[in-house]
């Protein structure tokens, strides 16, 4: 299942092309807390985002534009999501939001207040999906290299 949840999303990235990549939501430096780590399938053990640290009441930036398609708690924890070109959609968590459901936000424009709770120390955990399956992140943030196919002779 992992082939074609990760095609989906370089066939994204490269639609969109280098110069629409995501900003990081969180202020410089980005320490990777947990990386994503990729179910084997749907139902399956995984870490389905990133964990970025980052003190807690820092504010949080929509990674590129798009419309906020969820504001509000999931369980027991605030939550947002915008929905992005290409039919990829982004989550946030802990999020305090400061936008609602429907908003348009732009690329950098706050979205709310880091919260303290999700990892020991403050983090943020960034998800990102494409057609309703988990990719990681870093393929919107620009850190992961694209693979190069030599000819074998």
């Amino acid at each position: 299942m992992r082939p074609p949840r990760l095609l989906a999303a370089l066939a994204v990235v490269l639609t969109l092309g280098s110069s629409q990549l995501w900003a990081w939501p969180v202020p410089a430096p980005h320490p990777i807390a947990r990386p994503f780590i990729a179910p084997e399938t749907p139902y399956t053990a995984g870490h389905r985002g990133l964990d970025i640290r980052a003190d807690a009441g820092v504010e949080v930036r929509a990674p590129a534009a798009g419309v906020v398609h969820f504001a509000g708690f999931v369980v027991d924890r605030p939550v947002i999501s915008i929905r992005h070109a290409g039919g990829v959609l982004s989550s946030f968590e802990p999020v305090e939001p400061v936008v609602a459901t429907g908003d348009r936000v732009a690329q950098g424009e706050v979205i709310g207040t880091l919260l303290p709770g999700h990892c020991a120390t403050p983090c943020l955990h960034l998800g990102a999906r494409v057609d309703g399956e988990y990719v990681n992140p870093l393929l919107f943030l620009g850190g992961i290299e694209h693979a190069v196919l030599y000819p074998l002779e």
